[in-house]
């Protein structure tokens, strides 16, 4: 397990603000561009908006999507579209996940986590494993997710932990009792799985 770091009761501010300066401290480390992981869902959007309005060389970033739902960007369920709309204006490079993409390696990759213990779209029925030969998968949730009902596309384990550190933002006490006995080794969900190959500093907004 890697050094792990858990900051409790910090807001949508607070958390864009962290995430602005692991950015600045990685473009300052080279000339070259840099690329990070972001998740989907509800919860980073308002920290993404917030993100949107400081002052970044958003122009030297690249964003993957961690996952996505298999539908156009214009609909509502895609990941990829609602990252755009936010970040593209700014000047980021917001890339869309393909089955032929080549994931480059992450500055931070940033994940959000299920009430299942499920990571990017690694649900626990996809039996993620560290050693996936492939850096993105076509997958399909079982049960699908009531609000999202669409098969997905997924960076695998070694393509999130292909990153400087992870970080994650997980709110509610049951996603965080999940989480907490991944790190304890209580059991092999999806998340748990991740943060045994993890290489590099994680850090957990809770």
């Amino acid at each position: 397990m890697p050094k792990l770091e858990i900051i409790e009761g910090a807001d949508d501010g607070a958390i864009a603000a962290w995430f602005a300066e692991r950015l600045r401290a990685a473009l300052a480390t080279s000339p070259d561009d840099i690329a990070i992981t972001v998740p989907g869902g509800s919860t980073p959007f308002p920290i993404f908006d917030r993100l949107a309005q400081m002052d970044l060389p958003w122009h030297r970033i690249s964003v993957w999507p961690g996952d996505d739902r298999i539908v156009d960007e214009d609909h509502p369920a895609s990941n990829v579209g609602k990252i755009r709309a936010r970040l593209e204006p700014v000047g980021a490079r917001v890339v869309a996940l393909t089955e032929e993409a080549r994931p480059p390696h992450f500055a931070v990759a940033w994940l959000g986590m299920g009430g299942d213990g499920h990571i990017a779209s690694l649900f626990p029925n996809t039996d993620p494993q560290i050693d996936d030969p492939r850096e993105i998968r076509r997958l399909t949730p079982d049960p699908l997710p009531p609000e999202a009902p669409f098969d997905r596309l997924s960076l695998t384990i070694p393509a999130l932990t292909d990153s400087d550190e992870l970080m994650f933002v997980i709110r509610g006490a049951d996603k965080r009792a999940v989480f907490d006995a991944a790190v304890k080794g209580e059991h092999d969900l999806p998340v748990a799985r991740l943060l045994r190959a993890a290489r590099h500093k994680v850090t957990c907004f809770c």
